[in-house]
């Protein structure tokens, strides 16, 4: 690097700062101009952790004085396009790690440039600082202490940080309460496959270190986050139904039925191809690490699972919204990652502008053989432009009818909006997750790859009648805001949910026998009429029906399953590993709540019968959920002895 000798003139301090900021400025130039022309290259790398060599994902490259970055795959690669040649400054870092610095790399025009980082975690004690300085990198912010070039920033001492901002957003939930079977002998609800409330559930616990809002807590997308054993289908039907019964370990006076649906599992392979549109935020929200950093790791994990028969385009939204890239086939993968990788934040949201734009790109490449599908990767803070949830709704559902299905990724903290998100993705005929680490975008967007782009039922309705001679009262553990009218089930322009190819989904009800002697709530005795039991009723040994309505993909006219439950007394020690489990995740989700209806729920219980059922666990999901339940408990102050 060239050095420059200067010295300051007398002439008062006014002087004196001038001739500082102009060597500044050139100190800086001299550093930054590349020495070439405009002609570019190519850097790329991978980034280890320096102690146990494991790939370090979410990393970000950087490029000082350009405004390209890249972020790291799930095994620690980068590629960082369109560099001029050069002797350039290159920046690595990433969360929990000492930044690192490469100064005068040199990028031949034409040419590709290796260059490996190997990071070294923060010690404990200052790992907080490593992350919030981090942040500050991310997002510009340069406090008065900072120092020029060459120098680390430093946080200022005294009462300086970022400003403080917390605006996430939940719909209240009003738990569903005991029900009498012979006053309300049926329940119905549409099945939901979402699972983002398991994963930003983890967040509160692992990385925020409290327990969540109670309205975060959605019970039946915390049960189906998780795969179970359930049989495959056989025949015309593209699920199978199997059901069980036991005692429901946190009442044993109750009984505990659970009911699993297993849609057809297709091999990725054998996918029809995909019309694929991204629909990403870059506005100045989505700067911090764990926004769009993340973002462009995950959905790298993503076009590394293309097909040549697969097309995607880009669209982003900030202040405006913006084609990055029109439609190109999936096997033009280098193309595609270069446009993700010169992705930044910075700006307002106008999230109405950008769906609607995204939308008009999916239908000009609209093809009638293929799935046809928007995925929005945002923290919900839609605020400029045609924002209402409304609007949205009725945007998005006019799409939905025509054939283009919309799924949601959520990701970061502060502002994330999951009410709005599970509202888009619900009436968009697809899922919402919630992306939380590299392992969860892993999980969402590869292992789960065939549910979430190929739905092989849509308008999936269920509908559970009691025999109230066998059963005293019932209630729906979650699924509160997916409960429809009994006379919606036959209804087929009722929408419903979706199942893709490989989901499952899994019911539970906590019932009350009929000889109990518990008080449940009821309406007045009637003046006109009155309810008896049917002969059939009393004479039958079964203990509920379960009729299901569905669509097939390209169908409006629903079909009807119906499978009966007898009543059985099988002991809870003697259940299936997966009914042990549901029950485990249920009974976390009842103390996560402070659940009124929790009985004697207890975190002994749920860790002591997810533990005796991690059996079959593929990707390690149950064994991390037992952490995660230790954790909560810890952080509820509780103890085991």
């Amino acid at each position: 690097m060239r050095t420059h000798k200067y010295e300051i003139a007398t002439g008062g301090p006014a002087a004196g700062l001038a001739v500082i900021l102009a060597a500044a400025s050139l100190v800086l130039m001299a550093y930054l101009v590349p020495a070439a022309g405009s002609e570019t290259g190519v850097l790329v790398g991978r980034v280890v952790d320096a102690v146990t060599g494991d790939p370090v994902a979410g990393a970000e490259i950087t490029v000082a004085g350009l405004a390209a970055r890249a972020t790291t795959t799930g095994e620690g690669r980068y590629r960082l396009a369109g560099v001029p040649a050069g002797a350039w400054r290159v920046d690595c870092r990433a969360a929990g790690y000492a930044p690192a610095r490469r100064g005068a790399v040199a990028v031949a025009a034409g040419g590709v440039t290796t260059l490996d980082f190997s990071l070294v975690p923060a010690p404990a004690e200052n790992r907080e600082v490593a992350e919030q300085e981090s942040i500050v990198h991310h997002l510009r912010f340069q406090p008065p202490a900072a120092r020029l070039h060459g120098a680390k920033i430093p946080l200022p001492a005294g009462d300086w940080a970022p400003p403080p901002f917390n605006t996430e957003s939940y719909d209240p939930i009003d738990e569903n309460p005991f029900r009498s079977a012979l006053d309300v002998p049926l329940s119905t609800f549409s099945i939901d496959v979402d699972t983002a409330a398991y994963a930003n559930t983890r967040r509160f616990i692992e990385k925020e270190h409290r327990l969540p809002p109670p309205d975060a807590v959605r019970i039946e997308e915390l049960i189906n986050y998780f795969s179970y054993d359930y049989p495959d289908p056989e025949g015309e039907h593209p699920f199978s139904i199997t059901t069980e019964v036991s005692a429901a370990p946190w009442n044993p006076a109750h009984r505990l039925v659970q009911i699993g649906l297993q849609a057809r599992r297709v091999e990725t392979a054998a996918l029809p191809p995909s019309n694929l549109v991204f629909l990403l935020d870059v506005s100045g929200s989505m700067a911090s690490p764990e926004k769009l950093p993340l973002l462009k790791a995950a959905f790298r994990l993503l076009v590394d699972s293309l097909r040549p028969q697969d097309r995607v385009a880009i669209v982003v939204y900030a202040g405006a919204a913006g084609l990055v890239l029109p439609s190109t086939p999936g096997s033009e993968k280098d193309t595609i990652l270069c446009a993700l990788d010169g992705l930044q934040a910075g700006g307002s949201t106008a999230g109405g502008e950008g769906i609607r734009l995204a939308y008009a790109v999916a239908r000009r490449g609209f093809r009638p053989e293929a799935n046809n599908r928007l995925i929005l990767a945002t923290d919900g803070d839609f605020n400029i432009g045609p924002s209402s949830d409304a609007e949205m709704v009725r945007l998005i559902e006019s799409q939905r009818d025509d054939g283009i299905f919309l799924s949601v990724l959520g990701f970061g903290r502060g502002n994330y909006k999951d009410s709005k998100m599970e509202k888009l993705a619900d009436r968009g005929n697809g899922t919402a997750a919630y992306i939380d680490g590299i392992l969860e975008a892993k999980k969402v967007l590869v292992s789960e790859l065939g549910g979430t782009l190929l739905t092989v039922a849509k308008d999936v309705k269920i509908q559970v009648e009691f025999n109230p001679a066998r059963v005293k009262g019932y209630r729906l553990i979650g699924y509160e805001n997916r409960l429809l009218r009994d006379e919606e089930f036959a209804d087929d322009t009722k929408d419903a949910g979706e199942l893709g190819a490989g989901h499952s989904v899994t019911v539970l009800y906590e019932i009350v026998p009929a000889d109990s002697d518990e008080k449940l709530p009821g309406i007045d005795e009637l003046r006109y009429q009155e309810s008896r039991l049917s002969a059939a009723a009393t004479s039958s040994g079964e203990l509920l029906t379960v009729k299901l309505r569905y669509k097939a993909p390209d169908a409006d006219t629903s079909r009807l399953l119906s499978v009966a439950l007898r009543d059985r007394q099988v002991p809870l020690e003697r259940a299936s590993k997966d009914f042990r489990f549901a029950s485990a995740v249920a009974e976390f989700g009842l103390l996560l709540r402070d659940s009124p209806l929790k009985a004697e729920a207890s975190w002994e219980s749920v860790l002591a019968r997810a533990g005796a059922a991690l059996a079959g666990d593929p990707g390690g999901y149950r064994a991390e959920f037992l952490k995660l339940a230790e954790q909560a408990r810890l952080l509820a102050g509780t103890s085991s002895g």
